[in-house]
């Protein structure tokens, strides 16, 4: 018989740690440089393809809704409507930081993808192609609510 897996796995325990961290600087000043800082330093860390890939996300993001605000997120790169209590819209997670095949581009609660009763709010990305970031920039601005 299989012996069953009980409580997180390293890699949760270290998100939810990097989450309580997140959360004790949101009250400080300058917290959008130090979003922004720790945004790309969680990108810089990643290796090769992730770290690629997420840099062509980020810049996506940014150019398809300039008013999200990057930090990160749970320890990985995230996009959020501005202000303190700033929901996060989107969030990146590389596939070697889970151990799985490929990486996540996931929506939250707060983003305006609604279509019908049922609609996706992750994605499997093994590879960006143009034909993949063209989607990607209209689920950032449907997301958004940007023409």
């Amino acid at each position: 018989m299989a012996e069953k897996k009980t409580g997180f796995s390293k890699a949760e325990r270290e998100a939810m740690q990097e989450r309580s961290r997140e959360l004790k600087t949101a009250g400080k000043a300058d917290v959008l440089a130090a979003n922004l800082a720790d945004c790309l330093a969680k990108i810089k860390a990643m290796s090769e393809p992730d770290r690629a890939i997420a840099t062509r996300i980020h810049e996506l993001v940014l150019k398809s809704a300039p008013e999200l605000c990057p930090k990160t997120w749970y320890g990985m790169p995230a996009y959020a409507l501005p202000g303190k209590d700033g929901k996060v819209i989107c969030f990146f997670q590389n596939a070697a930081k889970f151990k799985v095949r490929y990486h996540t581009l996931g929506f939250s609660e707060w983003a305006s993808l609604d279509e019908g009763s049922m609609w996706p709010t992750s994605f499997a990305l093994t590879k960006l192609t143009p034909k993949i970031e063209t989607q990607i920039k209209a689920l950032i601005k449907q997301a958004t609510n940007n023409p």
